[in-house]
């Protein structure tokens, strides 16, 4: 039986083109495509606006700011050149800053890591009322720097502090703890690392519930005990979260500002300064802005280098691990 004894048998091709309506192409979903994205991409611009503005402008005026003599308020400015950064150099007062923001950042992000550590494995077993302890140990984090600084500071004061009553009850003598720029130190650090722990043990805890139960089950079966197998096991796979949580940690380190005005007030004398509070006692105090620009953006260029060579230490470990 021929096709034409059947009929004409029907041009698909031809017929879509016929109801297909005048000035569409073929090419019309790809094209909507394309434009829903571009649309899609206009969502960006309100949060690039707001990082420019806050974010993108200030670095900029700074860096403009940290080549000039201006005391902040006057109309005029003298163009320093890098007078204010040679100064850096010779300048005492922000040598002492620098060493303090190093020994906050670097020493609160070591007891946050040990600690934070530890609370995550005790926490991420099967124990009764592990939830409420988990929020009660971030709860701080939600805490204003400045209440929690006051807080330890009626703390340790000489003559109000509950420390400082305890031992004169117990038949001993009153100790100005924060007068000594070494237990000042000390205590700064130790305050913000036990105030921002509850980020590193929640990382951490997120780390230890990726792992996957088959590692420790097959590591039980070869005989290996619990310590081994965190040592050869558990901890190699938690590279990544140890990587998020030593970076955080130092950034806020490097930015401690809240404690040490509320504690010390960066005394006795300028010993327990970090760099962000030489910057505002720097700017309002000795009113000299383009200096104070120029330790900020010294503070700036700090962390990125110490950072990017940190995150690039660690991912070389986790590679090699």
């Amino acid at each position: 039986m021929s096709a034409t004894s059947l009929g004409r048998i029907p041009d698909t091709s031809t017929d879509l083109q016929q109801r297909r309506p005048s000035g569409q192409s073929k090419r019309t979903r790809p094209a909507r495509t394309n434009l829903f994205g571009a649309r899609i991409n206009l969502f960006y611009v309100p949060a690039l606006i707001l990082l420019g503005v806050f974010t993108g402008y200030p670095l900029i005026r700074g860096i403009q700011l940290s080549f000039y003599n201006w005391d902040g308020f006057s109309p005029s400015m003298t163009f320093t050149g890098i007078d204010n950064y040679a100064r850096l150099l010779s300048d005492s007062t922000f040598l002492t800053a620098l060493t303090n923001t190093l020994i906050y950042a670097f020493g609160s992000t070591l007891i946050q890591q040990v600690l934070g550590l530890a609370l995550a494995v005790i926490l991420d077993r099967a124990i009764r009322g592990r939830s409420v302890a988990r929020a009660i140990i971030y709860l701080p984090v939600l805490v204003s720097p400045v209440i929690m600084g006051t807080m330890y500071y009626m703390l340790l004061s000489y003559n109000t502090g509950t420390l400082n009553d305890i031992v004169v009850a117990l038949g001993g003598e009153r100790t100005a703890w924060l007068a000594d720029a070494g237990v000042a130190t000390a205590v700064i650090v130790l305050v913000n690392a036990l105030q921002f722990v509850g980020i590193s043990m929640i990382i951490y805890l997120a780390g230890l519930q990726s792992i996957d139960p088959s590692y420790q089950e097959a590591a039980m079966l070869d005989g290996a005990g619990g310590w081994r197998q965190f040592v050869n096991i558990t901890l190699p796979l938690l590279q990544p979260a140890f990587a998020t949580s030593v970076v955080l940690n130092l950034i806020g380190g490097f930015q401690l500002f809240d404690a040490v005005v509320v504690m010390t007030g960066g005394g006795p004398g300028n010993s327990t300064n970090s760099l962000s509070t030489l910057i505002a006692r720097t700017y309002f105090g000795s009113q000299s802005a383009g200096y104070a620009a120029a330790i900020g953006v010294a503070l700036f260029l700090m962390i990125i280098i110490i950072t990017a060579a940190l995150n690039k230490l660690l991912n070389r470990q986790r590679l090699e691990a």
